[in-house]
């Protein structure tokens, strides 16, 4: 998506989105107290550190060890409506109108995560990271991590203008009907991956002769 294009979606969204964070805000600090935001680093364009920023949907309850709940455990009903309709995600309208994010990409994981993935995390941060994407509007979270690479890899093999549009489009219908796998994006996406495997050159490591 051309990047003017992406500022100016993103201004208009913020027009709605900025009394609703206020909204969303005195949500949280009436059901979830302080701090109002969660902030964390993850992986940016290029493996360049960025800063993420949320709306807090779950609680800091933890256990007599001092080891924090698990996650059903620390959210209530506010945190769940949330993150139902990624409500929670409202501040990352700054981080697209600083360039750390764009509208639409793969979303940007912990460094960790990433590392996992070897080569594959190479090529999907050769894009910048989205704050809604194909694998979201694909069934986000009924998939495996397997699955979101593959179809991360697969937009950034084909994005465009046109197919950024459809993800958003596709993103207000995931937000009013729910999440549900879309088995033939995930198909195409896993062919996609075993059509590169086996395309790949053999490595350079490999014993030749004397």
């Amino acid at each position: 998506m051309p990047r003017l294009l992406e500022i100016f979606l993103t201004l208009a969204l913020s027009v709605v989105a900025l009394p609703l964070g206020c909204l969303v805000a005195l949500l949280v600090w009436a059901g979830l107290g302080r701090p109002i935001f969660f902030r964390q680093v993850r992986s940016g364009q290029g493996g360049r550190r960025i800063v993420i920023s949320k709306f807090r949907s779950m609680n800091e309850d933890r256990d007599e060890s001092d080891a924090l709940l698990p996650d059903e455990a620390r959210t209530n009903a506010i945190g769940r409506m949330l993150r139902r309709f990624r409500l929670d995600e409202i501040p990352q309208l700054l981080a697209i109108l600083r360039g750390d994010l764009a509208l639409v990409g793969p979303r940007p994981l912990l460094p960790e995560t990433l590392r996992a993935f070897g080569n594959d995390a190479v090529l999907r941060g050769r894009v910048r990271p989205g704050m809604t994407g194909w694998a979201q509007v694909s069934g986000n979270s009924r998939l495996t991590d397997a699955e979101k690479v593959a179809l991360d890899l697969w937009y950034v093999d084909h994005r465009s203008a046109a197919l950024d549009m459809s993800i958003l489009g596709l993103t207000v219908v995931t937000l009013l009907r729910g999440e549900a796998r879309a088995e033939a994006r995930i198909r195409a996406a896993a062919d996609v991956l075993r059509r590169r495997a086996v395309e790949a050159p053999p490595s350079s490591l490999s014993p030749g002769r004397p």
